[in-house]
């Protein structure tokens, strides 16, 4: 398996949660943490690009030997600006961009869209509706680096070649900036482990002779 490496975004100040989301609980750590295992879960590394309470994350991963962490300094600039940053520490020839508001992002959707992979930028949808992570080759890594600033992503996307990827798991939209969706995002967690739960208390009896 080739080095591969996943660029995800963790600047934002989580103005529509009203406090940090990123070190939220969730499962028995948090969002960005859950976020960070999934990518390693087919990535070799994870470059995390934060902003604000950027020290924080450099303290907490620091002796992480798959995570970097870059500080965009100008977050405020907006996300476009982290996703530069990020990208100039890519040393794999295809790389994934991710969101670490995302924690339900499985490993199998990157190697689904890893074997896909291509000279294009590759997107996964579902349901007609696209979402994370994206898959891009480094020859898009100069036309980050090239564009001007007040572009987003999905401009900079649609100036080159790019396709769909059908999955079928919406947790590609799923990612989580409102009370609500943390909300939700919490009562799904405790639905599974009582689905666990219940399965690993189902007592199986004997046929009767």
């Amino acid at each position: 398996m080739a080095n591969i490496d996943c660029v995800m975004l963790a600047a934002g100040m989580s103005t529509r949660m009203g406090r940090w989301k990123m070190m939220l609980p969730y499962g028995d750590s948090t969002i960005l943490d859950s976020a960070i295992a999934n990518a390693l879960g087919f990535c070799q590394r994870v470059i995390v690009v934060s902003g604000f309470r950027g020290e924080e994350l450099q303290a907490r991963y620091q002796q992480h030997p798959q995570v970097d962490v870059v500080h965009n300094v100008n977050y405020q600039q907006g996300m476009f600006s982290s996703i530069r940053l990020g990208t100039e520490q890519v040393r794999s020839s295809y790389f994934f961009l991710a969101l670490g508001d995302m924690p339900c992002i499985t490993h199998w959707i990157y190697a689904a869209l890893w074997q896909e992979k291509g000279p294009f930028t590759l997107i996964p949808r579902c349901s007609h509706g696209k979402g994370h992570p994206i898959l891009l080759p480094a020859a898009m890594i100069e036309r980050i680096r090239a564009a001007d600033l007040g572009l987003s992503m999905k401009q900079v996307i649609e100036q080159g070649d790019y396709r769909f990827l059908e999955v079928g798991d919406q947790n590609i939209h799923c990612d989580i900036d409102t009370p609500d969706e943390y909300q939700q995002l919490q009562q799904r967690q405790l639905c599974q482990q009582s689905q666990v739960k219940a399965a690993q208390a189902t007592t199986i009896f004997p046929l009767p002779r």
